[in-house]
């Protein structure tokens, strides 16, 4: 590969799946150099990170256009839906994520059931509102259990599956009224809850192709057993052998290549992930949500697992060129761990001081997310989710046992992790 080919690559966020990409990156030959903004204290340890907002559009470009940069990967929603890639397309850089009119898919839950209905995707029965009194009628003919989403973006937190009446009753008024999810939350959808198991589908899209990454599973609850709190996610896996050959197959006809279809009807161009949130019922697949990026905590599990070079796929959706026909994976399975500070996903501590073990196995990494780096290279916590541990090896049952040997290894005062991830398929028959 000639030198005039390498790139300059950015990375924008500060999460692990920000970290989880830089390192995809740093592994590629194409790669001259990784920067990333604004970075965490694992980022600033390997590249050059740049402290800039997500939200800082104008910032981002000039960035991009400083330093030379040939690619640029967005990590998070905010700045997709903010029109980031239109902006960075319009100076001539290519930057891998839809713009803003696709990436509605996710700031907009109306939008997306919209088009759902409007393309006929399988999904569940559901309602738009943005007045208390239609809400409540609507609950009347509609009784809990039911699910009440804020339509905007909430960090993976506007979702409340209300079993009783009171509390779906309760949760409209707080959205509409009391504004618990702010400007997120003027706008509600209100959907029958479906019964199942979830499993996650991440595509690769550029205009007409797609490439699919292998079916995984997140694990959204605080709590073992799938209780509590939902979070940004506390864990990962794949694959999920509920995701068998022919239902991937089957997924790819009956959700991915309709909606890339509906784009096509509806004049959106798009290019970047379209990762699907599936609920499997005992009537067949239906979508939950799609967003528009790569999951957190599924990227640490999914990239790992590709065996080819990414950049060149990340690089051709970003042109809108043809995508390979398919990827290559590595065999086995692959696990990630989440662990957050005490209090998540309410209020946690901020500054705990982080040690780490001085040396952990090759199939295992330690990806940061709500960390900070100080100038002595001390590392300490600086978000809810501060760190996952991710393990690759040829059964699930032992890459969880290397990532919780790993997880032992690191500590913070606040420490708490789930013990269980993974338990559905280790449990399976």
């Amino acid at each position: 590969m000639s030198e005039a080919s390498k790139l300059t690559i950015l990375v924008i966020g500060s999460g692990g799946r920000e970290h989880a990409l830089v390192q995809k990156c740093l592994a590629s030959p194409m790669a001259e150099r990784v920067i990333a903004a604004p970075g965490n204290g694992g980022m600033a340890s390997e590249v050059d990170c740049f402290d800039l907002a997500v939200e800082n559009i104008e910032g981002m470009v000039a960035l991009a256009q400083a330093q030379g940069v040939g690619l640029v990967v967005v990590g998070p929603e905010v700045p997709l839906s903010l029109g980031l890639v239109d902006a960075l397309q319009a100076v001539g850089i290519p930057a891998y994520g839809p713009k803003k009119e696709g990436a509605q898919l996710e700031s907009s839950k109306a939008f997306c059931k919209d088009f759902f209905a409007r393309h006929h995707i399988p999904t569940a029965a559901y309602a738009n509102f943005t007045e208390v009194a239609p809400a409540l009628e609507y609950l009347e003919s509609h009784p809990a259990p039911i699910v009440i989403k804020a339509s905007g973006l909430a960090a993976g937190k506007g979702v409340i599956m209300a079993e009783t009446q009171d509390k779906a009753i309760a949760a409209v008024k707080d959205m509409l009224e009391g504004g618990a999810f702010g400007d997120s939350g003027a706008e509600i959808v209100i959907e029958e809850t479906l019964y199942g198991e979830e499993a996650s589908i991440h595509a690769i899209v550029s205009g007409d192709s797609f490439v699919c990454l292998p079916p995984s599973q997140d694990h959204k609850r605080a709590g073992e057993g799938d209780t509590g709190l939902n979070t940004g996610g506390m864990g990962a896996y794949t694959p999920t052998s509920r995701v068998t050959a022919e239902m991937q197959a089957a997924i790819e006809e009956a959700v991915i290549k309709p909606t890339i279809a509906g784009f096509k009807a509806d004049g959106i161009e798009f290019n970047g992930t379209l990762y699907a949130g599936l609920m499997l019922t005992d009537h067949g697949v239906k979508v939950l949500e799609y967003n528009v990026r790569f999951g957190d905590p599924e990227t640490q599990v999914l990239l790992p697992m590709v065996s080819d070079d990414l950049v060149p796929v990340l690089l051709a959706s970003a042109k809108g060129e043809p995508l390979p026909e398919k990827l290559n994976f590595h065999d086995g399975a692959a696990i990630v761990i989440v662990l957050a500070a005490g209090g998540y996903p309410g209020s946690y501590p901020k500054g705990e001081i982080i040690t780490f073990p001085k040396e952990i196995a090759n199939r295992a990494a330690i990806v940061h997310a709500g960390t900070k780096r100080d100038e002595a290279g001390t590392i300490t916590t600086n978000g809810g989710r501060v760190l996952s541990v991710s393990s690759q090896a040829p059964s699930l049952k032992e890459a969880a046992e290397l990532a919780y040997s790993v997880c032992d290894q690191v500590n913070f005062e606040s420490k708490y992790l789930r013990r269980d991830i993974g338990h559905r398929e280790l449990n399976r028959k």
